[in-house]
C-alpha cells in the first residue's frame, strides 16, 4: 500500500483545473520560438570592413551636407538661416560616422551587403522622382505613387492594405500641409 498522498485537482486540498505538475510557461515558449525564427532569418555577418565602409559613406554624406547647407546661410541662433539645422544635422552625422570609423573595427554586428541592401537606394530614387514630379503635376499623385511603391514593392504589403494606407496617408498629408500648416505646396485640388 502506497503512503504517498494523492496529487492533482481531485486530491484533498487540490484546486480544480490544475494538475500536480507545473505547466510550461507559454510566454517563455513564444519568446524561444521568436528567437529561433529571428536567428534563422538573420542576414550573413559582414565584419569590420563593412563597418568602415558604412562609416566612410556617413562621413561623405555629412561633409556634403555641411558644404551644401553653408550655401543657404547659417544665420544665428536668434535668427537662424535656412541652412542652420541642415548644417547641425550634418555635423551630427559626420561626428557619429567618425566615431563609428574609430570604434567600428572592433564591432561584429555589421551585416553583409545583400540584394536587400539596395532597397534604400530604390526608396531614395522614388523620393527624388516625387520631388521632380510635384512641381509639374502637384502633390497628390506623386505622394500616392510614392506610398504605393514603398508599401507594395519595397515593403511587400498586400494590394488592399497598400491602396488603403497610401490613400489615407496622401489625404492626411494633404490636409495637414495645405490646410493645417498652410504650406503652399503645388496641388491639383
Amino acid at each position: 500500500m502506497s503512503t504517498t498522498p494523492p496529487t492533482g485537482p481531485n486530491a484533498p486540498g487540490g484546486v480544480p483545473g490544475t494538475s500536480g505538475s507545473p505547466e510550461p510557461d507559454v510566454l517563455e515558449e513564444l519568446q524561444a520560438e521568436v528567437a529561433r525564427d529571428l536567428e534563422d532569418e538573420k542576414p550573413p555577418a559582414g565584419g569590420p570592413a563593412y563597418q568602415v565602409v558604412a562609416a566612410l559613406v556617413g562621413v561623405a554624406l555629412g561633409v556634403t551636407g555641411m558644404v551644401m547647407s553653408l550655401g543657404y546661410g547659417l544665420g544665428s541662433l536668434t535668427e537662424p538661416g535656412a541652412g542652420l539645422w541642415p548644417f547641425a544635422t550634418s555635423v551630427l552625422v559626420t561626428g557619429l560616422s567618425v566615431l563609428l570609423l574609430v570604434v567600428g573595427r572592433g564591432l561584429d554586428d555589421a551585416e553583409a551587403f545583400t540584394r536587400s541592401s539596395l532597397l534604400p537606394f530604390a526608396g531614395a530614387a522614388t523620393f527624388l522622382g516625387m520631388a521632380f514630379l510635384m512641381p509639374v503635376i502637384g502633390f497628390e499623385i506623386p505622394s500616392f505613387l510614392l506610398c504605393l511603391v514603398w508599401l507594395r514593392f519595397l515593403g511587400g504589403e498586400t494590394w488592399r492594405s497598400t491602396v488603403l494606407v497610401a490613400l489615407g496617408t496622401t489625404v492626411a498629408f494633404y490636409l495637414l500641409f495645405l490646410y493645417g500648416l498652410s504650406i503652399p505646396l503645388p496641388h491639383l485640388f
